[in-house]
């Protein structure tokens, strides 16, 4: 059996193929990015896959592209991880964005960026992915991403910048008591995943003149740390991955437009493209 997994901060997408690449089963488990999450949480969150432990003596190979494994040290420690359940496996771990190319546009050139629960972006030229700038993450980085987003809602509610209406929808919606918020920030595990979930409010208030020009800024900023500093030519192919870009592909759309560039698609879940990829190559 083959493995590929699509993982995020906040979920990992996991298809299992058998021999012929036909597919057997898919599921879902929680984030796996070894820059946040603990080795010993990383151990039990893969241990908690059931249906990956039920056939990990079939395994033969393991594709996983995933948040947080840029770097070497972090992809060795997810390796080792997973080498752990399944012994019989041959396993590679690559960064994300590796795996977002793969979806997107294949083996062709095009600028690809994510907008999920984190954020980046890469210029791949059909053989080398390249980036403008290393990812520091969600403490610093990740502009326009779903933690990004969370961090300025909470920040504006708590500084009372957000107009009262829209307060008052947040704080039914959310547990703002301050020793939980600063809990989940300080104590817990996934302080990103836990910043992303308040991104979700949007959604609901995507009309609000408030969330657009929150909206909007975010997007504004993302483009000018992630997209134009490729100086690529405007008839570029440029791809989003992420829910954030998904679900607000208008405004995406037309920020991009201010810079003379066109988006050519956003997807919402890059496992499936994925899949193909493998079955193809």
């Amino acid at each position: 059996m083959i493995v590929i997994a699509d993982g995020g901060s906040t979920k990992v997408d996991w298809i299992v193929l058998n021999a012929q690449k036909e597919e057997v089963f898919s599921v879902q488990s929680l984030g796996l990015n070894p820059a946040v999450v603990s080795e010993s949480e990383l151990q039990q969150r893969i241990a908690d896959i059931s249906e990956l432990m039920a056939v990990s003596d079939q395994v033969t190979a393991i594709y996983f592209y995933g948040a947080g494994c840029g770097t070497p040290i972090p992809v060795q420690i997810l390796k080792t991880m997973l080498q752990r359940f399944f012994k019989k496996a041959i396993i590679t771990v690559s960064e994300d964005m590796l795996g977002a190319v793969y979806a997107a546009s294949g083996n062709k050139p095009a600028i690809v960026a994510i907008l999920g629960t984190g954020s980046n972006s890469c210029f791949f030229d059909g053989k080398t992915l390249a980036t403008n700038t290393p990812s520091l993450g969600y403490a610093i980085m990740d502009e326009a991403s779903g933690n990004y987003f969370g961090k300025l809602l909470l920040r504006d509610y708590f500084y009372q910048t957000m107009p009262a209406s829209i307060a008052t929808k947040f704080e039914k919606t959310f547990n703002l008591d301050i020793d939980t918020v600063k809990f989940h920030l300080y104590r817990q595990e996934n302080p990103n995943r836990y910043l992303a979930s308040f991104a979700r409010f949007m959604f609901d208030c995507k009309e609000e003149p408030y969330i657009q020009k929150m909206i909007h800024t975010g997007f504004q900023t993302f483009f000018k740390y992630r997209i134009l500093p490729f100086q690529q030519p405007t008839s570029t192919p440029i791809y989003f991955i992420g829910s954030i870009a998904f679900y607000f592909r208008k405004m995406l759309e037309a920020v991009a437009k201010q810079h003379q560039l066109h988006i050519t698609a956003c997807i919402q879940r890059p496992i499936d493209h994925l899949v193909k990829y493998h079955q193809n190559h």
